[in-house]
């Protein structure tokens, strides 16, 4: 028994990041793969790629390495993660079990900084947009909880997207752009225009698991030709408008 034990704790403490690799890909529906793992499981590094999931041939990696150290605390665990393209300062997340049925996860409120082009790797509609730009990430008290299969979410995720621009356009760039997520019983995503030609708002909210979203994007008058084909792409076109209706 005590052998059988030593060597269940030995292999455990010496995983490799490769067991790593295989969890995240399987629970991302082979959206989300850790490339060349190094380490392990507990203290190893690998290059992040987004892909557009099961037989897609979209794929995207994000400049440089990623690097993590996990340290198991009671029920949950600690998580220190860095890029070497994107986190001035490492992202540090607390991930706490009550049980089998209860679980709530926590970041600490940081600041990041990552290239919108690796969302190309996701697929449509974003392999067609092929953004450019840069991606501001500011979390504030942000934390989710999961209990017997509800799901809640508390603090606030805001992302700008600065000097976004895409193929679909002449016009380089097309703007930049707020995403506020929301936390409380009925979570929100509010989108909006900071500046530029590109004007887009709208306004979801999760209920029941699922996203619903109204929006619309429009185009300036001197610059409605040039944004003529991100525009079809972006929603439903009604006239100078794009409808965008998600849920």
């Amino acid at each position: 028994m005590g052998l059988t034990t030593g060597a269940l704790l030995v292999t455990v403490l010496c995983a490799p990041a490769a067991w790593l690799a295989a969890a995240v890909w399987a629970s991302s529906e082979s959206r989300v793969s850790l490339a060349e793992p190094r380490g392990s499981i507990w203290n190893g590094s690998a290059q992040l790629v987004l892909r557009g999931g099961t037989g897609s041939q979209d794929a995207m990696a994000l400049p440089g390495r990623i690097r993590w150290e996990i340290r198991p605390q009671g029920l949950g665990l600690d998580l220190k993660l860095n890029a070497d393209c994107c986190t001035p300062q490492a992202l540090l997340v607390t991930v706490k079990l009550d049980g089998i049925h209860q679980a709530a996860v926590m970041l600490k409120d940081g600041q990041s900084r990552w290239p919108a082009s690796v969302l190309s790797g996701l697929g449509t509609p974003w392999n067609t947009v092929r953004p450019q730009g840069d991606l501001f990430v500011q979390s504030r008290g942000l934390a989710g909880s999961w209990a017997s299969g509800r799901v809640q979410m508390e603090g606030q995720l805001q992302i700008d997207a600065r000097e976004v621009s895409s193929r679909l356009s002449t016009l380089q760039p097309v703007g930049s752009f707020s995403l506020a997520l929301t936390g409380g019983k009925a979570p929100t995503l509010d989108v909006s225009t900071l500046e530029g030609s590109l004007q887009l708002s709208g306004h979801g909210e999760w209920t029941g698991g699922r996203l619903r979203f109204l929006g619309e994007a429009s185009a300036s008058p001197e610059r409605q030709d040039a944004l003529a084909n991100l525009l079809n792409i972006l929603g439903r076109r009604d006239g100078a408008r794009s409808i965008i209706k998600l849920g």
